[in-house]
């Protein structure tokens, strides 16, 4: 399914720039640092905007597996490998989320999966 309705938004403290459109009728907003731009500052600013039945799409150079623990209270997340050799992750709130994800924490000690 493609996105429709692409517009530019600003994100607060991104590095890099973000989407918002529609996923079917979801609401979706989506970046990309498979070139660099730090992908845990990019995605924290990211879940830190979204709001339920909205979700946030990320192209990365690899699984961010030390992001995983620091939101899964919080967001559900599921990532492929893509034919490019790039990673989409897709994060949606948890409809029981409880509110402790630090967005702050923003260093990377896991690496890639």
């Amino acid at each position: 399914m493609e996105l429709t309705n692409l517009q530019t938004v600003e994100v607060p403290n991104a590095t890099v720039e973000f989407k918002k459109g529609f996923m079917g009728n979801v609401p979706t907003y989506v970046f990309d640092t498979t070139k660099g731009g730090h992908p845990m500052v990019n995605a924290m600013a990211g879940l830190a905007m979204l709001q339920d039945g909205e979700q946030l799409i990320m192209y990365n150079h690899c699984a961010p597996m030390g992001l995983y623990p620091k939101i899964e209270a919080d967001f559900n997340y599921a990532h492929q490998e893509l034919p490019n050799g790039a990673t989409q992750i897709v994060f949606s709130k948890k409809s029981n989320a409880q509110g402790s994800t630090d967005f702050s924490s923003t260093s990377c000690s896991g690496g890639c999966g």
